[in-house]
């Protein structure tokens, strides 16, 4: 089993394509090592020179005298698959490769890597790169990486680890983080993944110990079960992962793709495992930086309910509105604990935010009383305090720290933070004594959620899946929209009921039968959106079935005249309810995946979906129902009837199920839309699709 000792902390190396500059790319590590402190064997290889930058060099891997732990290449792609199987030969566990010209280049690359692999993985040397900028293990000084920012000093130890796709951009991480004083104990970079990857490497920083903390940044996954697996080991260790996904919109999709041949997928599907599986997304490096600043106090809360205290009432304004649009609860005090904080200070506004006024720095005893009675009755699971430059002052300052430490003594667990104008060397004294520090408030509050969201990941635990059945066959044949009903309707989900009319005389009788109203809808394995081609008419009464009928076998030939038509399905139209669109997917990355969200018309106008990996629990449906901006429209938004959201829910587990059981041999599923009946009533799908896999 592989460590992150086994690939960051080896006690010889080989740097294959070794330069007496120390400026260029094979030979910056050689410096930076050097400078370092690296303790370790250094042995440069170099078929021109005898020495590299002081040290003996040998001509090739196989004249090194004796084993080495681990290869840095840096030679012509062509040359790498081979020197890979020389470095094996020579008991390297790990190698790490700088070379480009792989698959980030098209096919001719993709093959040269295709043969790198092939040779990593017949001499067992776990391979960090092709295409790689570097990494570093800052205990020991093992630095074998290129990246200009090193120059400026060697990286400090500490509790952080940085793991990035993209070397460039992960050294900009890296720096940012070092300019905070952020001690990183581990930095690498994947570049093209064809071995190492960004899904494994969280799991072994998460293994190690001394890491308290983990920032990423990628732009596609390549391993989503391994990823999942990682972030439930870091969950585990009370770790959190900051994870910076990029390639949200189409084009910068393309861009991913394009950069290191990595698989972007679908973003609302990554963003859902992320947060599934306890991961925190931020969308900036900012808020990423500011998380991992904060998280520097290992505090998080539990819970979503902040308290503010703040001697500005336009600053508390702007602090409710940001933690309102983050989730966060700005629960306002108890009536009888206001008016007690009003007997205090009759002019301060005591709801939450508590405005303690500029009174406060009159009196510093205000801040130990106002924040011992938010503390003791408002159970805030955070607290955030606005000072703004008056706490900047040298001389304001411990007086103020000395009153905030009586207000919150005695208090574990519970996550202050700051937000004020200082000096680096006041600031320190608030950051010594444990409070994180921001100038701008609503950077403070990203931070508190995002150390919020880790918190409840913690306390939530790793998800509970149901269990999945052995898969059941699907019929042989075109999956009509009949036949994919009857294969959904036996693994769980509710479907309405469907006849088959192969005639204007079959609809006419089929619907005299319905004693009612009725849905006709085309039935053709070669049309998948009947609506579009003219397939779907609702609402036609029993004597008006034959007719329309044959107006809807015109349109649809004229629409598609090459379509293999069996007839049309004949059904009772359904009663009103709430319309959602249902639908499961097999994701490249992450495997089948279900989906819910708003119906009809609606799905495509306002993208409300809900995505969870497969298999979910009926309570895990429910959670994902009342996450959609439509849920109103399922609680009984107006007055309207309380929708079956049990029924809804049921639905939607059932399907995930289904979707699990069958894995790759389907490509997708759409139910659209499952009409959700007033409580009690249930729901029912009123269309279906299935699409075979591969």
């Amino acid at each position: 089993m592989t460590t992150i000792q086994d690939l960051l902390a080896p006690r010889s190396v080989a740097v294959i394509g070794a330069s007496d500059d120390p400026t260029r790319i094979g030979g910056r590590p050689i410096a930076y090592m050097r400078a370092a402190g690296y303790e370790g064997r250094l042995i440069p290889v170099n078929p021109n020179r005898s020495t590299v930058q002081g040290l003996a060099a040998v001509p090739s891997v196989m004249d090194i005298d004796g084993t080495i732990d681990f290869a840095l290449i840096a030679v012509p792609a062509k040359h790498v698959a081979q020197t890979i199987r020389d470095a094996g030969a020579k008991g390297a566990k790990a190698a790490l490769c700088f070379s480009s010209g792989f698959a980030e280049m098209g096919e001719a690359g993709a093959a040269l890597e295709v043969e790198v692999i092939r040779a990593a993985r017949e001499t067992g040397v776990r391979l960090i790169g092709p295409n790689c900028l570097g990494a570093f293990n800052a205990e020991t000084g093992f630095i074998p990486c290129f990246s200009s920012a090193l120059e400026r000093g060697a990286p400090i130890t500490g509790g952080l680890a940085i793991v990035s796709q993209s070397g460039a951009y992960g050294s900009h991480i890296y720096w940012l983080a070092r300019q905070r004083g952020l001690g990183t104990r581990y930095f690498m970079t994947t570049g093209n993944e064809a071995d190492v990857g960004v899904s494994e490497v969280i799991g072994l920083m998460a293994d190690d110990p001394d890491v308290h903390c983990i920032m990423a940044y990628a732009e596609g996954i390549r391993n989503g079960p391994q990823l999942i697996e990682s972030l439930e080991k870091a969950r585990a260790a009370r770790k959190p992962v900051f994870v910076m996904k990029v390639g949200r919109s189409a084009v910068g999709a393309a861009a991913a793709s394009s950069h290191t041949a990595s698989l972007a997928g679908e973003d609302a599907v990554h963003d859902a495992i992320l947060r599934q599986h306890g991961a925190v997304r931020v969308r900036t490096t900012e808020e990423m930086l500011d998380a991992a600043d904060a998280a520097r106090t290992r505090v998080y809360p539990v819970g979503n309910r902040l308290g503010v205290v703040t001697i500005s009432g336009g600053a508390g304004v702007l602090i409710a509105d940001e933690a309102d649009a983050r989730g966060l609860d700005v629960a306002p005090m108890p009536e009888d604990a206001q008016a007690e904080l009003r007997e205090i200070l009759p002019f301060a506004a005591p709801r939450n935010p508590v405005d303690v006024t500029a009174q406060a720095f009159n009196d510093l005893n205000l801040v130990t009383l106002f924040l011992q009675k938010m503390i003791e009755r408002g159970d805030y699971d955070s607290l955030l305090c606005f000072w703004t430059s008056v706490a900047g002052s040298a001389i304001m300052a411990d007086k103020l720290l000395a009153a905030m430490r009586a207000g919150i003594a005695g208090q574990k667990g519970l996550l202050v933070v700051q937000s004020i104008i200082a000096d680096a060397a006041v600031t320190k004294r608030y950051t010594d004594d444990g409070y994180p520090v921001f100038e701008d408030p609503s950077r403070a509050v990203a931070a508190i959620d995002a150390l919020t969201r880790a918190g409840m990941a913690f306390a939530a635990g790793r998800p509970v899946m149901p269990p999945v059945p052995a898969p059941a066959a699907l019929p042989d044949g075109p999956l009509t929209e009949g036949v994919a009903a009857a294969a959904l309707a036996i693994a769980g989900v509710p479907m309405a009921t469907a006849a088959l009319a192969c005639s204007a005389g079959d609809a006419a009788a089929l619907a005299a039968a319905a004693g009612g109203p009725v849905a006709i809808k085309i039935a053709s394995p070669d049309i998948a959106h009947k609506t579009d081609a003219g397939g779907v008419a609702l609402g036609v009464a029993p004597e008006d079935a034959a007719a329309a009928f044959d107006a809807m076998m015109i349109r649809v030939r004229g629409h598609a005249p090459d379509a293999v038509i069996e007839g049309a399905l004949i059904s009772a139209m359904a009663p009103p309810g709430v319309d959602l669109i249902l639908g499961a997917k097999t994701d490249p990355a992450f495997g089948p995946v279900v989906m819910v969200g708003l119906g009809g018309v609606f799905a495509e106008v306002f993208h409300d979906v809900a995505f969870r990996r497969a298999p979910v629990t009926h309570g895990v449906a429910l959670e994902m129902l009342r996450s959609l901006r439509g849920w109103p429209l399922l609680d009984g938004a107006r007055g309207a009837a309380l929708a079956d959201v049990d029924a809804a829910a049921a639905a939607v587990s059932a399907l995930s199920i289904f979707a699990a059981s069958q894995g790759a041999a389907i490509d997708s599923v759409e139910i659209n839309p499952l009409r959700v009946l007033p409580a009690g009533q249930g729901a029912l799908g009123l269309d279906a699709l299935i699409v075979r896999g591969g």
